[in-house]
């Protein structure tokens, strides 16, 4: 295993980054993903607010502690999409989240890394509508950036 591959997320769309980080992470690297507020989920404000609210509000009647956890903070939510793309139920998908780290902004230890490039267009040449993971944040309850 190599070193910590850098991606910054900012100004990117989040599901082609999360694809990316997953194959580079079964593949057996280090990854550390920075910016991750800054990443860009693309379609309808309303329709992504909707989706999102619905998701974070699941609740088993009969067990409330067995329910699916969604995030709320930027990191977080970004680190269950990567997740999504991963075999984790398995060893191997466990394995390779385990080396999965997401980072609001750049943390101190990662400023001098060159971060990998990721060849995506930029969102706005692809879609008209969009919205940053921070904002989806913010409208989900999260109010401490």
């Amino acid at each position: 295993m190599a070193e910590i591959m850098v991606i910054d997320g900012k100004d990117k769309v989040l599901g082609r980054v999360a694809s990316s980080t997953a194959k580079l992470l079964l593949k057996g690297n280090k990854v550390a993903l920075v910016n991750a507020e800054k990443m860009f989920l693309t379609g309808h404000v309303r329709d992504i607010v909707a989706k999102y609210k619905q998701r974070v509000n699941l609740q088993d009647k009969a067990n409330p502690e067995h329910s699916p956890y969604w995030s709320r903070r930027p990191d977080l939510f970004v680190k269950r999409v990567v997740r999504g793309m991963l075999p984790y139920k398995q060893p191997k998908g466990k394995t390779a989240f385990r080396l999965l780290k997401v980072y609001i902004g750049v943390p101190e230890e990662l400023k001098n890394e060159k971060p990998i490039e990721i060849n995506t267009k930029k969102p706005h040449e692809i879609f008209e509508k969009i919205m940053r993971v921070e904002e989806l944040s913010k409208k989900l309850g999260y109010n401490k950036m």
